[in-house]
């Protein structure tokens, strides 16, 4: 299967979108949680976005999700202001207890670079 279809036939079965600021704020709760920030008009984030969720797909022991930075403009803005990360697009927020512990933006994304983040945070 090529692999935007293969990464096609995984989107919604291990990512989720947050849509709402309830959804938002209980990823800040987690002990660990991974939040990309994704633009669907960027073909540098729709490469992103295949890698995010090869990743996820993965790691399903990995709480995620993704913020559509168009339509939720409001949330991918405060995650920079909580975070104190300048916002990108795209862009991955490792979040310990709510502190951004890791991030990464555009050709930084893949797979490898998520899952050496998200390692280096459980060991």
């Amino acid at each position: 299967m090529p692999r935007s279809r293969a990464a096609a036939k995984l989107r919604g079965m291990t990512t989720r979108r947050i849509t709402t600021k309830h959804e938002y704020e209980a990823s800040f709760q987690a002990p660990l949680f991974l939040l990309f920030k994704h633009s669907p008009t960027c073909p540098i984030s729709a490469r992103a976005f295949r890698e995010y969720e090869i990743f996820a797909a993965a790691h399903a022991d990995v709480p995620t999700a993704w913020v559509h930075v168009i339509d939720e403009r409001p949330l991918a803005r405060d995650a920079s202001a909580r975070t104190g990360v300048e916002h990108q697009s795209p862009q991955a927020l490792l979040l310990a207890h709510g502190k951004a512990v890791w991030n990464a933006s555009h050709d930084a994304i893949s797979r490898t670079s998520l899952a050496a983040a998200c390692g280096a945070q459980r060991s």
